[in-house]
């Protein structure tokens, strides 16, 4: 039987484990505690809680690590780098990294073969485990793939529940956009990847429409026929130190790469057809 072991299976690894699941795989998911490990198991996954110890390698056929870097370096490799350099038999394995490896653009587009120039420690410690896994897997022959993530919505996590609860604000800043990524769409390039591996690649996954944060918030609150909330200047904003970083960098991601080398049909080509259907699915 196909085995995906999802090591920090969080958001984005949850939506490709419901698809292999209904394709009659075994999925084991690593969390840190026994809470999200039974919401992992009613979600028909095998839940593992891991502190860095040893992993049931020998029972994978596929391995994705969701797993951010911290100051050290990245954790995963920090615990199990000999453990993983031996699993010799994996078919595929999938590593989430970020379009925040891209650094600032001021707005002008970027592809995998862009230069890495990260403007933030998250950026460049994300820099530095892609590289980490990249020399792992050149040197013992592993078939790593790359998915830099753009910025992930969907249910549970979007703009709505800031609207109903009059906390959220178009904050402006001349110029700035965003390229953003459903969580369905996540998981569809990462079966389409496990379905067609090619390692060493690369891929940028996010939608087609690059757009100002405030237009995000502005629609949103238009589907819900709730007030325009109101403007606040960049400069004014009361943001945390995270949510400022995120403000640093203004780029335009291309996904051209997942649509001709994975033949992926984006199921949300945009923000737009993005929040209708969360809203929809939430009834």
């Amino acid at each position: 039987m196909p085995t995906l072991l999802s090591i920090g299976h969080g958001y984005s690894a949850r939506a490709l484990a419901a698809l292999l699941l209904e394709r009659g795989w075994r999925v084991i998911g690593t969390t840190r505690n026994a809470e999200k490990a039974e919401l992992l198991r009613s979600e028909g996954v095998e839940p593992l809680i891991w502190n860095g110890g040893d992993l049931p390698l020998d029972e994978a056929t596929h391995l994705l690590t969701s797993v951010a870097p911290g100051a050290e370096g990245d954790p995963v490799l920090a615990a199990q780098h000999d453990a993983i350099a031996a699993a010799q038999h994996l078919e595929w394995v999938g590593y989430l990294s970020t379009v925040g490896v891209y650094g600032d653009h001021a707005g002008d587009w970027v592809d995998e073969a862009t230069p890495l120039t990260p403007s933030t420690k998250r950026g460049q410690a994300r820099v530095e485990a892609e590289a980490a896994w990249g020399a792992l897997a050149a040197a013992h022959n592993l078939p790593l793939h790359i998915f830099r993530l753009a910025g992930i919505y969907g249910p549970g996590r979007g703009p709505f529940e800031k609207v109903k609860g009059g906390t959220a604000r178009r904050i402006i800043k001349e110029g700035q956009v965003f390229s953003r990524i459903h969580v369905e769409d996540i998981a569809q390039v990462l079966l389409a990847s496990i379905e067609h591996p090619d390692p060493g690649a690369v891929y940028n996954v996010c939608d087609d429409d690059p757009a100002p944060p405030q237009d995000v918030i502005a629609y949103a609150a238009e589907l819900l026929s709730l007030p325009l909330p109101p403007e606040v200047p960049f400069d004014q904003a009361d943001l945390s130190p995270m949510a400022r970083s995120f403000y640093a960098e203004s780029k335009r991601v291309r996904n051209d790469k997942i649509k001709r080398e994975l033949g992926v049909t984006l199921r949300y080509p945009d923000y737009r057809s993005g929040l209708r259907a969360i809203l929809d699915q939430a009834g």
